[in-house]
């Protein structure tokens, strides 16, 4: 197999995965997505949609989600360095509110899928960063939300003491009123 899968801590249905790099003296190669291989190794798809996004040190994005029409994300770092979060908000779930997160950078190209019914958001540790998602499905308008990034319940730890956040992220829901 092309890749390794763990489960997240605290999270079990986060997976981090780590795909087969092949380096040399030229650079390195790898293989970022084979819907075959994904699937046999338990990250479900189908993938509908593709996004990249560039950002600034300390842009904080998220922390976003999509109802009633979820998305799963598949998430990597192209060039740079994030912060990147999940958060269970499924309502009756067990883990309902507990969050993760994981630094991605392109020195260690590791990917974390983040499957439908949970929160996602990234914040930037270097001075840029290209950051791509494939979704299970295809953005909504009317479907999306923002959970509260400062949200004093989660007590995330952004690595950042002032962030930059869009006026839509500034003005998330409370994990208490989702």
């Amino acid at each position: 197999m092309a890749l390794s899968v763990a489960s997240a801590p605290v999270l079990p249905e986060v997976k981090i995965i780590a795909p087969r790099v092949f380096t040399d003296d030229r650079g390195f190669f790898l293989e970022s997505f084979s819907e075959d291989i994904y699937r046999e190794a338990g990250i479900p798809g189908p993938f509908v949609q593709d996004n990249h996004s560039r950002s600034r040190r300390g842009v904080l994005r998220g922390l976003h989600f999509q109802s009633p029409h979820p998305q799963g994300k598949l998430v990597y770092v192209v060039r740079g360095v994030v912060w990147d979060v999940a958060v269970d908000i499924r309502p009756g779930s067990p883990t309902f509110g507990r969050w993760v997160g994981l630094e991605l950078s392109d020195a260690s190209p590791r990917q974390i899928f983040i499957p439908a019914g949970f929160a996602h958001g990234f914040c930037v540790l270097s001075e840029s960063v290209d950051f791509v998602y494939k979704c299970t499905a295809y953005y909504s308008p009317a479907d999306e939300h923002t959970l509260l990034w400062s949200d004093p319940d989660l007590a995330i730890d952004w690595k950042a003491t002032d962030p930059i956040v869009s006026d839509k992220d500034r003005r998330g829901v409370r994990l208490r009123d989702i």
